[in-house]
């Protein structure tokens, strides 16, 4: 299983998009949780980090 490398303020893009229609999401907190926010609507979410590694596609930006 590869490692995946994110950090705070990038820009990332999850397998499945948001209701909205966008794909793209901003890393707004790190730490046991990760907090992201949608770009298309700012809607924002926090997930375990296990679930946020298991649902993002790839680092955009």
């Amino acid at each position: 299983m590869s490692e995946k490398n994110y950090d705070l303020n990038n820009i990332v893009e999850m397998k499945k998009p948001h209701p909205c229609g966008e794909n793209r999401w901003k890393i707004i907190r790190m730490g046991m949780d990760i907090r992201i926010k949608c770009l298309g609507c700012d809607h924002s979410i926090m997930l375990p980090r296990r679930e946020f590694d298991k649902k993002m596609k790839k680092v955009l930006e």
